[in-house]
């Protein structure tokens, strides 16, 4: 999977879970909870969704690395990576 094709599957699973969200505006770099209402559940439900959406595991003491985008994007690339060799 390509980092583009990753971002996407990233947008679309965060745009079902805060529709109100405007991705084009997203900041990579900033915390999406400081950037639009997004509650710990609504962030509890955007892990799983992604672990189903892309097949790997995501380790509840890993979640925190996943706070942005950017963050989304370092950690999900080689876990993904893994997943089709």
């Amino acid at each position: 999977m390509t980092t583009d094709e990753l971002r996407d599957v990233i947008l679309a699973v965060l745009g079902e879970i805060a529709p109100e969200a405007t991705m084009a505006d997203l900041d990579p770099d900033v915390r999406f909870r400081d950037q639009f209402e997004f509650s710990s559940v609504d962030f509890l439900n955007f892990t799983i969704k992604l672990q189903a959406r892309l097949g790997v595991q995501i380790p509840e003491t890993d979640c925190t690395r996943m706070a942005s985008l950017s963050g989304c994007l370092a950690y999900l690339a080689p876990k993904c990576a893994q997943e089709e060799v």
